[in-house]
């Protein structure tokens, strides 16, 4: 057993509670956020000098390779930017503050483990790290609204966790380990392929995961929670909760199931197919800017579905690719947002016009990362979607590609219809809209990567289809 290879997960574990021991010593709690974010140097030097390696430790329910080191850093990366945007917001619950910045890190903790976890128990106690740290966080307003959100999703979690743990006891059952490479091991040689239990078992961990990724129709929670929620938490929701589902979704079909791909790509196929219009058309009669936002959260998990349903080595670095690619312009909205709605109190759409007048910077970033949701180039989001759609046309998913572009062209009209309110709209008020130089590093960096991966992406797809070669079709 090497606690090294666990080293970036205990130093973020260890920074967590860093962080509720300065909170006894120090009065002034702003500079606890700041902590937060350089403290994640160390976390992100031990992942940096593991890169490269490929090992397993604690009896192989433990695995470092270029995916889950990949996804640490991933996670790093949207922890700080989080936590930069919520250095102002954090003025709201000013008595917590330190418990809000520890549970953020607690939750990236868990979110690292899913991506490198190899044994079913193991998953679900990450993931259960991961969530119970949510639960409180979207309810930490402690307003009705917040209150609301965090019970809807702490019983619907709860629901979905009780799923995901039976799929896993019928696997188990069957298959007689938890391991996933006992579990493949087990499907080929005893001849499972076709039994009805397995059926059953594949269907309850598509169940239990789709309501992490919000995929329809597990996907109840999500409007109220990203409303009621506070804006970073939203933001922190809709990226890194997503991809930890995403990531350990592959983990668990291509390494444990993937003699089964046949039942399981179907499967994700026709879901991201009635995602993917659920979210967009729905999407379309929101007036609040973050259930609008929710729902087009829930149509990109319906893109990202397609590289699933590929089932090849493309897909899955597609789908890779894309989580970057939406996380840096979802992260880059929300940021806009969160600076704009501190200023006017209000998340209504109408409440945005003339905004261009009164914060030309934010409208323009905010404008950018919606055109880069829709698909429009230059953007990220256009290299994003090209990818993943070739890879669904390379596996015969031409149907469900189709399906998707109708899907763009309809999410085109609620994200440009935001744009058209901030420059054409007439304002409320002369007044500015201030902003910190926090926050206002944290877009620049999201709205920058945005443009970079638009124009010239190759670079991370290098990355990306070496951390997902590991999958093999």
């Amino acid at each position: 057993m090497d606690l090294y290879l666990l080293s970036p997960e205990i130093s973020l574990l260890t920074l967590a509670l860093v962080v509720i021991l300065l909170d006894l010593f120090i009065e002034r709690k702003w500079i606890l956020g700041w902590v937060s974010v350089v403290g994640l140097i160390m976390p992100a030097a031990f992942t940096l000098s593991l890169w490269g390696r490929t090992e397993t430790s604690f009896g192989g329910a433990l695995a470092v390779d270029h995916f889950s080191l990949f996804f640490h850093i991933f996670f790093i990366v949207v922890a700080a930017l989080v936590l930069l945007s919520s250095t102002e917001y954090s003025r709201k619950f000013a008595a917590f503050r330190a418990e809000y910045y520890a549970l953020v890190l607690l939750s990236a903790t868990g979110m690292m483990l899913l991506a490198s976890t190899r044994e079913l128990i193991s998953i679900f106690v990450a993931l259960e790290l991961t969530g119970i740290s949510l639960y409180v966080l979207t309810g930490f307003l402690k307003d009705p609204k917040s209150s609301e959100a965090g019970l809807k999703y702490l019983l619907l979690g709860a629901v979905a966790s009780a799923v995901l743990l039976y799929g896993m006891a019928l696997v188990f059952g069957l298959t007689g380990t938890t391991y996933l490479d006992g579990i493949a091991a087990a499907i080929s040689a005893e001849g499972l392929l076709g039994s009805p239990a397995l059926l059953m078992g594949i269907v309850l961990l598509v169940a239990g995961f789709g309501f992490k990724i919000a995929a329809v129709p597990f996907q109840m929670w999500v409007p109220d929670v990203y409303e009621g929620a506070p804006t970073p938490i939203t933001a922190y929701l809709s990226v890194a909760s997503k991809a930890a589902g995403f990531a350990v979704i592959l983990r668990v079909f291509y390494e444990a199931l993937g003699a089964a791909s046949l039942d399981w790509g179907m499967i994700f196929a026709v879901l991201a197919a009635i995602t993917m219009t659920v979210g967009n058309v729905v999407a379309i009669a929101q007036k609040n800017i973050k259930r609008m936002l929710g729902y087009s959260s829930i149509a990109q998990a319906g893109y990202l579905m397609i590289g699933l349903a590929a089932v090849t080595t493309t897909g899955s670095s597609a789908l890779v690719f894309f989580l970057v690619c939406y996380t840096l312009t979802n992260l880059g909205a929300f940021i806009a947002i969160i600076a704009i709605s501190n200023k006017i109190n209000s998340d209504d759409i109408g409440d945005y016009s003339g905004m261009a007048k009164r914060a030309p910077i934010l409208s323009a970033a905010l404008a950018l990362c919606l055109i880069s949701l829709t698909g429009i180039p230059p953007t990220a989001g256009f290299m994003a979607k090209l990818y993943i759609f070739n890879a669904g046309v390379d596996s015969g998913l031409v149907w469900l590609v189709i399906i998707a572009v109708i899907n763009t062209v309809i999410a085109a009209y609620y994200y440009l219809r935001v744009v058209r309110v901030m420059y054409l709209g007439t304002p409320l008020s002369e007044e500015r809209v201030p902003s910190s130089g926090a926050l206002r590093a944290a877009l620049s960096f999201a709205c920058l990567g945005v443009l970079v991966l638009g124009i010239y992406p190759w670079m991370l797809l290098k990355v990306v289809e070496t951390a997902a070669g590991i999958f093999l079709p």
